[in-house]
Order: structure tokens, then C-alpha cells, then sequence
């Protein structure tokens, strides 16, 4: 028989939300546990248990948003660090972007609990995603996610074969093995990363390991979402069918 978990676990782990917003929910009485409701924090169930959240917990995550920018060198992804400017400061309506298809404008409202959802180093630019939603975040960076992340690096010297099958397979960060990565040469002096996680200046530590100096970064794509045409230094909304790989987000589960 399974051992009873905490009611937030259950609910992040079917991807209705994050822990975090999983306790607000449950202490404001918008969950309900095979059918009643659950207002009581800590509370365990078994895993198999039917979970919903109200029509007005419903509501309210269908108004979260999720946004894009073109990050450029000179920004940090999170919060103001040493004097440098946070990304967060680039959303404002004069750079909302012309590709922005979600009819939406920017209201204060927006940025409310917005957070990075995945980090892109100062000297890095392109894809970042900052979101209200922690089923996204969760989807994007959460612990089991493996979701493919696109870069294009360049290099300041000719590469090997030899150094190609080591940057996909073989390095180590830290003491932990990393996982197989895609590369391969586009030109010779761009790379082509594709990773399914995401260490602190991965890229520019795994090129340093095998005798490459990395002098651009730029993501270009996070799982299904991609930089496209978006400007430097512009943003825009980004809507739900966008990701499809989120399958997870379509509604409660049932069981």
C-alpha cells in the first residue's frame, strides 16, 4: 500500500501548480480532494486520490502570464546583483514587441510574483522566460524536466572531431557526469548546443574543458518555445498553445 504525501507534493507532481502556490490555495479552501474541500495545511493523501481545484482557483491561474525577452549582454536574468540591471526592467509597454500576437497589454498586475524560469548569464544573451505561473516554471526548470535548450556559441579557434565527441559526451562539472549533449559545428566559428539541463555557465565551462574559448552565447529555443524573430532588447506575451509539450496544463487530472 502507498505511503500517504502532503497534498502540495501531490498537486506539483500532476502539475496543477507549484508547492509553493499549492499551499496558498489550499489555506485560501480552493482545493478539493475526491470532491471535498481541503483547507488544512500539511494534510497527507494517498497518491491515487482525485484532485480539482475550484472554478475561481481556475480562473485566477488562467490570468498568469508568461513572457519572453530577447535578453541582451549587460543583464542579469533575476534580481539587481553588484550594480547590474535585471532583465525584468526591459518589460515595459515601448518595447513590447511587434510579434506580440496575444492581444494582451502590460498592466502592473503583470508583474506580480514574475520570475525567471531559468537562468542566461550576463555575458549571455537571447531566450529568457519570466513567468507568474508556476506550472511553466515547473515544465521549464523544475527538477524532473528534460526539455531541450538551443544555443549558438561562438568559438575563437578551429575545433576537432576529437573535441566535438568530447563536448557531447564524456565531461564532467563539479564531480557529476553531465548528460549526452547535442553539438555539432555550424561554421567554423559557431557551435550549435543542444542540452537537456542546466548548470551554472555550463557551455562556457565545457568548451573551456576541451581547449575552447567561448566569445558569444545566444539560447535560441527552450523545448518548443523559440527566440524567432524577436529584436534585442524586445518581448512579448507568450500564450498557452505555444507550449506544446505542456500537456500537463490542459486541466486537473482525473483519475
Amino acid at each position: 500500500m502507498s505511503e500517504p504525501v502532503r497534498l502540495s507534493k501531490l498537486m506539483s507532481q500532476r502539475g496543477l501548480c507549484s508547492r509553493r502556490e499549492a499551499d496558498r490555495l489550499i489555506e485560501r479552501g480552493l482545493v478539493r480532494v475526491n470532491g471535498e474541500t481541503v483547507s488544512t495545511l500539511g494534510v497527507k493523501f494517498a497518491p491515487d486520490v482525485e484532485i480539482e481545484l475550484t472554478q475561481k482557483a481556475q480562473a485566477e491561474q488562467k490570468k498568469r502570464v508568461t513572457i519572453m525577452i530577447n535578453k541582451p549582454v549587460g543583464y542579469v536574468s533575476g534580481q539587481a546583483e553588484d550594480d547590474y540591471v535585471p532583465a525584468v526592467r526591459l518589460i515595459t509597454e515601448a518595447t513590447q514587441s511587434e510579434l506580440d500576437k496575444s492581444k494582451l497589454r502590460l498592466k502592473k498586475d503583470h508583474f506580480n510574483g514574475l520570475a525567471p524560469a531559468g537562468r542566461l548569464d550576463i555575458d549571455s544573451q537571447g531566450l529568457l522566460v519570466l513567468t507568474q505561473d508556476g506550472r511553466v516554471a515547473k515544465q521549464l526548470i523544475g527538477e524532473h524536466s528534460d526539455l531541450e535548450k538551443e544555443y549558438l556559441v561562438r568559438i575563437d579557434s578551429k575545433v576537432t572531431e576529437q573535441q566535438l565527441d568530447q563536448l557531447c559526451f564524456g565531461l564532467s562539472l563539479d564531480g557529476k557526469a553531465l548528460k549526452r549533449a547535442k553539438v555539432r559545428q555550424l561554421n567554423p566559428e559557431q557551435l550549435q548546443f543542444i542540452l537537456r539541463e542546466g548548470k551554472k555557465r555550463q557551455i562556457r565551462r565545457m568548451c573551456d574543458a576541451v581547449g575552447l574559448k567561448v566569445t558569444g552565447l545566444k539560447r535560441v529555443r527552450v523545448g518548443e518555445l523559440r527566440l524567432g524573430k524577436l529584436a534585442e532588447g524586445e518581448w512579448r506575451f507568450v500564450e498557452p498553445e505555444e507550449f506544446r509539450h505542456r500537456k500537463k496544463l490542459t486541466g486537473p487530472r482525473r483519475r
